[in-house]
């Protein structure tokens, strides 16, 4: 009999799927519904100390192969948002809340309100690929992760999870100055610096003109990345980057996950995604004789 269920950093989930961030996570009722879904736990949109508006339109190009989004980062801020947090666990939601912010003062501020709101962990959003001053900057600097990393742990008792860049020459790095600054978690990867441009306007398509690439064609990046972060690291991996399938999940666990988040996926699969995936991965490990997601993980390193 195969056993779906995980234990991460502190979390017992009922499988190992989470909602990523950024996709339909808008309202305590849009995350209720991805939960009701079949997602183990899911992940609020990225959230900061003061209401932000965001960038003007176009923000989103849809490709073949995923997609790329500038959308810098809009949200109503803690405060407002912590309504939408109230609501979902109110309803037996498993909530991460997803903090950003300009300092590490402004990330300890927002996980500790995530805490106050009843969120069972916090991600440190640390690598948004678009958003000046609020994002890659960070990711690109170990003693930066580290710093607000230990800034946030500092005034939490819930999980930590800063959420890495694969925009960086050694991911590795980063995912240790993440271990020595107290994560319970680490999870890779956030997208990937992208453009698209239209050849009959001769122009960049999204307003911000630079985005971030998300969905199948970042999986071979999202794999070497939590491979590489396995061979160094001793905390739990969450992988993130093109999981549309079970396999896709499978080969995430092997190269080291503990679990996986999910997001552009429900673009093509809609909210049964979630089930669908669990679904698949669970006739894998039946067909491969596996009776739990742990005994899969790292495998692709023996």
């Amino acid at each position: 009999m195969t056993d779906l269920a995980v234990k991460l950093a502190g979390l017992s989930l009922r499988n190992p799927t989470l909602l990523a961030s950024g996709i339909l996570d808008e309202t305590g009722g849009s995350l209720l519904r991805v939960f009701k879904s079949g997602a183990g736990a899911v992940v609020s949109k990225s959230i900061c100390l003061h209401p932000r508006t965001g960038y003007k339109n176009p923000t989103i190009v849809e490709l073949e192969n995923g997609m790329i989004n500038a959308m810098g980062l809009p949200n109503p801020g803690i405060e407002e948002y912590g309504t939408e947090i109230a609501k979902a666990v109110k309803s037996g939601v498993i909530l991460v809340g997803s903090a950003f912010g300009k300092d590490e003062h402004e990330y300890a501020s927002v996980a500790k309100e995530f805490e106050k709101h009843g969120a069972a962990a916090v991600e440190l959003n640390l690598s948004c690929p678009h958003a000046k001053g609020l994002g890659l900057e960070i990711a690109q600097s170990a003693e930066a992760v580290e710093g607000f990393t230990r800034a946030v742990k500092s005034v939490v008792n819930i999980p930590v999870m800063p959420k890495l860049s694969p925009n960086v020459t050694n991911v590795a790095n980063l995912g240790l100055a993440a271990e020595r600054g107290g994560a319970d978690a680490v999870v890779a990867i956030n997208t990937v610096k992208a453009i698209a441009i239209s050849a009959e306007l001769r122009t960049p398509v999204l307003s911000n003109k630079y985005g971030g690439l998300s969905g199948p064609a970042i999986k071979p990046i999202g794999l070497r990345c939590v491979y590489d972060l396995h061979e160094a690291v001793d905390i739990p991996i969450i992988g993130v980057g093109g999981v549309t399938t079970g396999l896709d999940a499978v080969e995430y666990f092997m190269a080291g996950a503990s679990a996986v988040q999910i997001g552009t996926a429900l673009r093509t699969r809609g909210y049964s995604a979630f089930r669908l995936i669990c679904k698949e991965i669970q006739q894998f490990m039946e067909k491969e004789e596996f009776k739990t997601v742990g005994e899969m993980v790292g495998l692709a390193h023996e």
